[in-house]
């Protein structure tokens, strides 16, 4: 595939691609956070990446000057890299897609990341997104999740998405996932549109909590834990000093306890156990 650049070829036992893009699809940074943190606690190692020529227009997204030793300057290019991420007590390895939304070629970009799921043997790829919301920070995070695959939006409980509009690069993977027959999986965080600067500590915790049940990996979600009660309180804080705010965050509180999603997703151990009857389904087929 034109510009896919591969380091190695990782052995890997029975990997989940895990994608979180900067950009359109990444409100507070909560996506691409939590792909880097997965590469971070695991010890992922790059073994692949995507030709920026081929995607991107530098004018849009322009490469930065970096000083090295404070004294020498380099350029950093806008990256898509490929991570190996060896879960010892998982049954699931990870590949982690760390980039930023091309500009160019979508479509072949699409078929660069499924040539990498394919040559690797991946049984499912998830994506992560944020999208601003009206909700309020005081609140736990629900976490949204749609698929493709009609079996497998039944087993975890998820949605058949209702949206019509302008999609990021997410909505054209899953396409190109659907297409060549490859399980996939979107899991959404809202973020408090009031509040929408980066980081947003709390929609990465939950996407990740989210991904850890689906694998079964080790959770090791302390330290996110504590950057969302610290986030949370620096919020408030904020949000007292203002009297309009505070009263918008109460309506938004008022709204959310009065109405339940229709559909939520299953927790822990059951969205594991609906994941491995659908692959083991699928891998008998």
């Amino acid at each position: 595939m034109a510009g896919l650049v591969w380091q190695e070829r990782p052995k890997l036992r029975r990997p989940v691609m895990v994608a979180g893009f900067e950009g359109w699809n990444d409100a507070g940074d909560a996506a691409s956070d939590a792909a880097a943190w997965l590469v971070r606690i695991f010890g992922g190692t790059e073994f692949a990446s995507i030709d920026p020529e081929e995607h991107f227009d530098f004018q849009s997204t322009r490469p930065r000057v970096e000083l090295v030793d404070g004294i020498s300057r380099r350029i950093l290019w806008p990256e898509t890299t490929f991570h190996a991420v060896r879960a010892v007590d998982a049954e699931h390895d990870l590949v982690v897609l760390q980039g930023v939304e091309p500009n160019l070629r979508w479509r072949s970009f699409c078929g660069s990341v499924l040539e990498v799921a394919a040559q690797t043997g991946c049984e499912l790829v998830v994506t992560l997104g944020a999208l601003l919301a009206d909700v309020p920070h005081t609140r736990p995070v629900r976490i949204t999740g749609s698929a493709t695959d009609t079996d497998l939006i039944e087993r975890l409980h998820l949605q058949h998405s209702q949206y019509e509009g302008p999609t990021g690069i997410v909505g054209v993977l899953h396409d190109a996932c659907r297409a060549a027959g490859i399980a996939s999986v979107s899991l959404w965080a809202p973020v408090p549109h009031y509040v929408a600067s980066p980081p947003n500590p709390p929609a990465t915790r939950e996407l990740l909590a989210r991904l850890t049940d689906l694998t079964r990996m080790p959770a090791r979600l302390g330290d996110l834990d504590d950057a969302a009660a610290t986030w949370r309180a620096q919020v408030s804080a904020a949000v007292e000093g203002d009297d309009d705010v505070r009263a918008y965050v109460h309506q938004l509180e008022q709204q959310l306890d009065e109405t339940e999603p229709a559909l939520e997703m299953l927790s822990g151990d059951a969205i594991a156990a609906e994941l491995e009857r659908y692959l083991r389904d699928h891998r008998d087929d």
